[in-house]
């Protein structure tokens, strides 16, 4: 089980190549105050001064320290690490001068073997990305250490937890810090490492605040009790360290660091552990056993592993997910283009097809949360434009007066005995005009839909044609311009079905001449009621003359008592109206607009505003009808028909075929970088199945 961590640094690796952080890996994450003495920890886990020292926010980048335990007779090949056998193989690293070294991620296979150069190096790349205003960022540096005095480990030191912004550090520090931190400790797979100083108050460690708030019952968390000799004198932590006072489950480990003065006199971390063991011996001689550095390497060693196992069988089911779903998106890319003539027609075959399904309704990609295609082209004939035809009014913009006036000028000079049939034809046309509007409308909100099926197509349809996006451009242009195409004649159509209806007033239409007997029937039990009303003093012959049969001596008596008795219902648009004793020019005369209509003008406007209804709703019925049609034969199936065919003739030529399967630079770095992720999946895949052939699981 030792190669098991091995094997995650080797995960760690793969996915490095392709930097991503899509997995998970186990790992140890390193959490603190500034001056808990948290990077002397890290520093003694290695045994080399590697770390940048300071005042303030020092670690402003998350470090994923990889520590590689190597015999000193068996170093391998820098070369050979990539190999997949290289944790098992112990192949020999040539070349390599002395028996510790450190490679970076940043800088490939460069070797280090100064650790100071390797802590210029992590202050010069945490400048780079950071910055040099103590900001900080999440994106990590990768460390990789080579040594026979380290066992197997993979931690994370992260940022040591602020208060206070101090110097030129940004306001908001102690936010990003947490962020930061409770991003990397969130991780299901991480184990937490709560550095706190011995000579503070254990019940207000910030360290171990920040674990429970993600992990609440400890079962991931690890407690390092540092600065074991730096407590008051008669104190001691022992209460502390047998869990007396924050019981923590995977237990509390005490070490001693090195002073600043033992810093700067260049004391060797050897000696430093060499003179831990020696207080603890003397201090803690009951814990000592329990305690110090190399005890907690060992502990974390072993913790590292158990939790590697329990995480190992999640992680192959991660990892076998992810290399299902990218095959899936590596596919939905496509394969390069080897023949362009028979892509291009494969592309355009099958958008054309997609087009017409969508408009069919047997489209593979339906949308749901709105109508779209066929079933919006059918909302528009029978809701749409249904309703808007429904609520002209067959009467609308029609006033008494116009009737009125309508019938005096269809009887000319010589008053009318009947009602002018002319004067019903020139108003019914006027009416029946109102619905040509609504049946362009019509024509236009069906074009709007057929133009946005081809987005329709173009985003879940036919996503290879994302890959040529000067293919797609040239597609979208040319059924456009079809659609243009057919849109005049369309609408020239659709105004003749309107002006076949102008053009002959078809008054022997079976259901006008029911409606019209109706109406003749109606009138007469009207006429006939008025005369049973009639006083029986009152002779026949005269009644007839007052209701208004056409006695002219009658009307024209009527109309003075009108104009002489009840002035008020006479109104003009003038009101200069010429005056008794003035000059009168005929010419200057208002028409009356409005004034008490004669019985019979009363019932010749109400002859003419019926026929008028009853036929405007004849044709209002045909034209609801004869215009869905109209548009579907002339507009819809015509595209559908002729789509393919046009297509393939404007774009299906040899000089045009390297040009339109161009594809896209960035359909090209997403293929690839999928194509990569692929891979390094594949390959993290096959290093778990040969744990399980070695039976190291």
């Amino acid at each position: 089980m030792e190669a098991l961590i091995p094997v995650i640094n080797k995960l760690q690796d793969v996915f490095n190549t392709v930097g991503a952080d899509i997995i998970q890996l186990p790992q140890i994450a390193v959490v603190g105050t500034q001056s808990s003495g948290k990077s002397s920890v890290l520093e003694a886990l290695v045994g080399r001064d590697l770390l940048p020292r300071g005042t303030g926010v020092v670690t402003r980048r998350p470090l994923i320290l990889q520590l590689v335990h190597v015999d000193p007779e068996d170093r391998r090949k820098t070369s050979e690490e990539n190999d997949p056998n290289a944790w098992r193989n112990m192949r020999l690293y040539k070349g390599v001068d002395g028996e510790e070294w450190g490679k970076f991620l940043h800088t490939k296979n460069k070797i280090y073997t100064d650790f100071d150069e390797i802590r210029l190096e992590i202050e010069a790349e945490t400048e780079r990305v950071s910055g040099n205003n103590k900001g900080i960022t999440d994106e990590p540096i990768h460390l990789k250490i080579f040594s026979p005095h380290v066992v197997n480990l993979t931690l994370v030191d992260l940022p040591g937890i602020t208060k206070v912004p101090v110097g030129d550090q940004p306001k908001d520090i102690e936010v990003q810090i947490k962020d930061l931190i409770v991003k990397h400790i969130s991780n299901p797979n991480s184990i937490i490492l709560a550095v706190t100083a011995a000579n503070t108050d254990m019940a207000t460690s910030e360290a171990l605040k920040v674990a429970r708030e993600v992990d609440p019952d400890g079962r991931r968390t690890l407690a390092v009790v540092t600065k074991l000799d730096l407590m008051d004198a008669g104190t001691d932590a022992m209460d502390v360290l047998m869990g007396r006072v924050i019981p923590v489950k995977l237990g509390l480990i005490g070490v001693v660091n090195r002073s600043q003065l033992d810093i700067n006199n260049k004391k060797t971390v050897a000696n430093a552990i060499r003179d831990e063991y020696a207080f603890l011996q003397k201090k803690y001689p009951s814990l000592a056993s329990r305690n110090g550095t190399k005890y907690l390497a060992r502990t974390l060693n072993r913790l590292l592993m158990h939790h590697i196992r329990d995480c190992l069988p999640e992680l192959k089911t991660r990892i076998n997910v992810l290399a299902a779903q990218y095959q899936s998106l590596l596919s939905s890319y496509g394969e390069p283009v080897e023949d362009q003539s028979s892509t291009l027609l494969q592309l355009i075959t099958k958008f054309a097809a997609e087009y017409c399904h969508t408009i069919e309704g047997t489209a593979k990609y339906i949308e749901t949360t709105e109508l779209c295609g066929g079933a919006r082209i059918c909302y528009i004939f029978h809701e749409t434009f249904g309703r808007t035809l429904e609520s002209v009014d067959p009467l609308g913009g029609l006033t008494t007066i116009d009737v009125l006036t309508a019938i005096r000028n269809a009887t000319g000079p010589r008053p009318a005995l009947f009602v002018p049939e002319v004067s019903f034809e020139l108003l019914v046309k006027r009416q029946v005009k109102r619905l040509e509007e609504p049946s362009l409308r019509c024509v236009e909100l069906v074009h709007e839909e057929m133009q946005r099926i081809i987005q329709h197509c173009s985003n879940y349809s036919t996503q290879e044609l994302l890959r040529f996006p000067k293919l797609h451009d040239a597609i979208v242009e040319v059924v456009t311009s079809l659609l243009r195409k057919r849109l005049p004649v369309t609408n020239e159509m659709v105004h003749n079905l309107v002006a076949i209806e102008l053009a002959y007033i078809n008054t022997k239409h079976p259901d006008f001449a029911d409606a019209c007997g109706l109406m003749n029937n109606n009138i007469e039990e009207q006429r006939r009621n008025r005369m049973r009303e009639l006083p029986s003093s009152v002779p026949r012959d005269k009644g007839d003359q007052d209701v208004g049969t056409g006695n002219w001596r009658g009307m024209l008596k009527k109309g003075e008592e009108g104009v002489g008795g009840d002035k008020s219902m006479l109104q003009t648009s003038n009101p200069g109206s010429p005056q008794r004793g003035h000059a009168v020019n005929l010419l200057d005369v208002p028409v009356p607009v409005s004034r008490k209509l004669s019985a019979r003008e009363q019932r010749d406007c109400e002859v003419i505003e019926r026929l008028i209804k009853s036929y405007f709703l004849i044709v209002r019925k045909n034209i609801q009808d004869s215009v869905p049609k109209a548009v579907m034969h002339f507009l819809v199936n015509h595209v559908k028909d002729s789509l393919q065919s046009e297509l393939v003739g404007q774009l299906y030529k040899a000089g045009l075929l390297d040009d339109l399967l161009t594809e896209s630079e960035d359909m090209a770095q997403r293929r690839n970088e999928a194509a990569d992720m692929l891979k390094a999946l594949q390959k993290a895949s096959q290093v778990i199945a040969e744990i399980r052939e070695t039976q190291m699981w």
